[in-house]
Parts: C-alpha cells; structure tokens; sequence
C-alpha cells in the first residue's frame, strides 16, 4: 500500500479533468534552452518530493517512487504534453520553453500553486543567475544545496486534530447557473481544449483602488465576478449567483511549511436583487463572507473529510473499484456549485529577478475562473472560459472601465493542460 498523501488525486484522473496545472512565466528576453536544462537539474534535486515516477503495487495502489532520470526540458507543441510519459522521463513534472516564456507543467496530486511556486523560484533563480549573474534572491528561496525540512514533509495525523465545532457554517447552497456551460463541456466529444486570455492590471491602480472601498484582491475580484455573471446568466426563480474564493488552510492543521496542496473554498451568496449594487457594496459582501469561514475549524473539518476519503481508496479490492470510489466520494467534485471561482496565492517577493519577468500566469482548470498572480508592478489574472465566446471577459473589462481601473487584455490562448499518463 502506498499510503503517500500524494498519489490520492491520481485516482480522480480523467483526461477532461485531469487535475494538472501550469505556470507560464514570461521573461524579458529568449529562452536559453541549454541554462535552463542546466538550472532545471540543479532545481529538482531540491525537491525530491516532486522527482517522483508512478508505479502499481500489489494490491493495485498507485505508488510514488524517487525518480533519477532527468527532468525533461522541451520545447512547447501546441498539444497536450504527458506527464509520467517516457518523453518526460516518467516524471509528474516537467518543462517547455518557446520564445520568451517557460512553462512549468505537473500534475495536481503532488502539490497546488503553493506548493509548486518554490520549485519554480529556484528554478528561475538558477537560470538567472547563469543568464545575467549574481542576484538579490527572494527571502523564501529554497536554495538547491539547502536541506529539505521536516516541516515540508509534515502530513498531520488526523487523531491529534482539534474536533471543536465552526461557529457558522455556510449555507448558500449550490448555485446551477453555469452547470449546462459544463456538462456541454464534459459531455461534447469534440471539445478537447478550453482558452484563457492575460489580463494585466498596474499594481499601483489596482492597490489603490482597493484602499478607496477597504477591499483586497480576492473580494473585488470576486465582486466584479458577481456582475459579470448578471449579465450572462437568466434570472431565474428559486436561483442565486455565488463566487468562490480559494482558501489555504495549511496553518489550521499546523502544515505551514508543507508543499502539499490544502485549499478550500470560501463560499459568497448573492441574491438577484443586488444585481444593481456597487462593486463597493458586493465586495463589502464578500468580505463578510470570509469573516464568517475563516474559521480554522472549518479546515480541520477539511482535512478530516480528505482522511476519510483516502481511507476509503485504500479500503477498494482492486484498481477499478479505488477510481470509482474516488470519483464518487471527492472531495473536491462534492464542493457547493458556485458561478465562478478566484484564486489568488498571494503576494510574493521575487528578489532581483522580478526585473526580467514580465509576466507570471497559472493556467488550471475551471470555467469563469480567475487564476491571480502579483508582481511588483502588475497584477497577472488568467481568465479561464471553456469555450470561445468571448462575452464573460468583455463583461469584465467593461466593470474595470466602470471603475476606471487600467488594464491590458491579451489575445485567447488554449490551456494545453497536461495529461498524465498512469500505470494500469
């Protein structure tokens, strides 16, 4: 039994959902494909979680075994790469490069953006350094001759939790709106891909227009999002409009340091009737929202849920039983409905380097979901559709006009995400 917190999301795969992510970092200048080989087999020694190939034990668990191959390094194809794949050397993680950006592709089931930022910081670190010489590092680079901590590893063992009860539970409900934009998704053969455009908005203007209605990142986000979604969907009877906004809780099961992925989700009712109110007033909304959740019990509860989950597979004769059951009882999939989704890591320090990124996006799945990244002068969004209609992001740029927030907007891009190849 491989009993690695790790491989349990594995079981969920499937090849429309295939629980992968991707970062695309745009530098200022073309990619060196031989420093970057160099840099990224620097890196991964560091990470020895993440240099891992999949195997099938006796009892048909999905295993994690340390991988010595080499990470791959390719250029980028406009097609889905592999992972776990020979062309990757049988990796969960991997590299492409075309132009001025790099990619960092893996698979969701070792790690989420948290997790996955260090790997890439050190990797551009490395590559920068043999690129343009000594510079400042980020004060959180996980350098590759310093040691991996316990802490990294830590998986709390879900006895020695606190079992108190949340003083408020969200009780919003599921929100079917968007449900028929996904099942024509899931259930069209011939769509393959979905599309995301970069949308940039100017640190300074985006800071203080947030200082001017005492919101954050999240909750304006989630506000606009909110208005957007008046404008696509029908007012129906017996309906509402919800966002939700990513939560970490790796603090609330005493896992600061660990690389793994704990993420829940902050739930925001709307009713039909506040379709005409201010961005100001929804995001006040929101906030009482996560006043309400953030509550640390509710990520203990989380984690307690994810445990028995994992039990669960574990508990399966064979390997078609453990996907079915994955599949049935996620965590994940079993989440309140919402109409869109933010998510944003958080501001990060990139040392000197931020001088020659230009820009920095996290490409996942979701429909009318906003992936968020900060750097020192701009605010990077992924704005994820599954489909080409462009209208939800015109929507969009129409409130940031609204509000006079400046922004760029890019042309589509497909998201490419990878595919992960399993043992059977």
């Amino acid at each position: 039994m491989s009993n690695n917190p790790d491989s349990y999301l594995l079981y969920e795969y499937m090849d429309k959902l295939p629980f992968t992510v991707r970062f695309k970092v745009q530098l200022d200048a073309p990619v060196d494909a031989e420093l970057l080989n160099k840099a990224a087999q620097e890196a991964i020694k560091r990470f020895p979680y993440f240099s891992v190939k999949v195997g099938l034990d006796e009892g048909q668990n999905y295993t994690l075994t340390h991988n010595v191959r080499p990470i791959a390094v390719l250029p980028e194809k406009d097609e889905r790469l592999v992972l776990g794949s020979e062309e990757v050397n049988r990796h969960l993680v991997a590299l492409t490069y075309r132009d001025d950006c790099i990619w960092f592709n893996f698979s969701h089931s070792i790690c989420g953006s948290f997790g996955g930022m260090f790997w890439l910081k050190t990797t551009l670190y490395q590559y920068m350094i043999k690129k343009y010489g000594e510079l400042a590092a980020p004060k959180d680079l996980k350098f590759p001759d310093s040691p991996v901590t316990d802490g990294e590893y830590f998986f709390p063992d879900v006895d020695s939790l606190p079992k108190d009860e949340p003083i408020y539970r969200y009780d919003g409900g599921d929100s079917n709106l968007a449900l028929w934009r996904t099942l024509k998704y899931l259930f069209n053969p011939f769509v393959s891909e979905c599309y995301y455009y970069q949308v940039e908005i100017p640190t300074k203007d985006f800071m203080d227009y947030a200082a001017r209605i005492d919101g954050s990142p999240n909750t304006i986000l989630a506000a606009m999002m909110v208005k957007v979604g008046t404008k696509i969907f029908k007012e129906k009877k017996d309906t509402h409009l919800s966002v939700r906004i990513a939560a970490d809780y790796r603090d609330e099961i005493g896992a600061s340091e660990t690389y793994r992925d704990f993420v829940r989700f902050i739930h925001i009712r709307y009713e039909w009737d506040m379709k005409d109110e201010s961005i100001e007033k929804l995001n006040m909304r929101a906030r009482g929202a996560i006043i309400k959740q953030n509550q640390p019990e509710l990520g203990v509860e989380r984690f307690v849920r994810l445990q028995k989950v994992h039990d669960g597979i574990d508990a399966q004769p064979d390997l078609k039983s453990k996907k079915n059951y994955a599949l049935s009882n996620s965590a994940f999939r079993s989440d309140p409905r919402d109409n869109s989704t933010v998510s944003y890591v958080g501001k990060m320090d990139w040392g000197e380097m931020d001088q020659h990124i230009k820009g920095l996006y996290t490409i996942t799945d979701g429909d009318l979901m906003l992936e968020v990244n900060a750097l020192s002068d701009k605010f990077c969004i992924t704005f994820q559709l599954i489909d080409k209609k462009r209208q939800p992001l015109e929507r969009f740029c129409e409130i940031l006009d609204g509000e006079k927030i400046p922004y760029t907007v890019s042309d589509r891009y497909t998201r490419y995400l990878p595919k992960i190849e399993l043992p059977k």
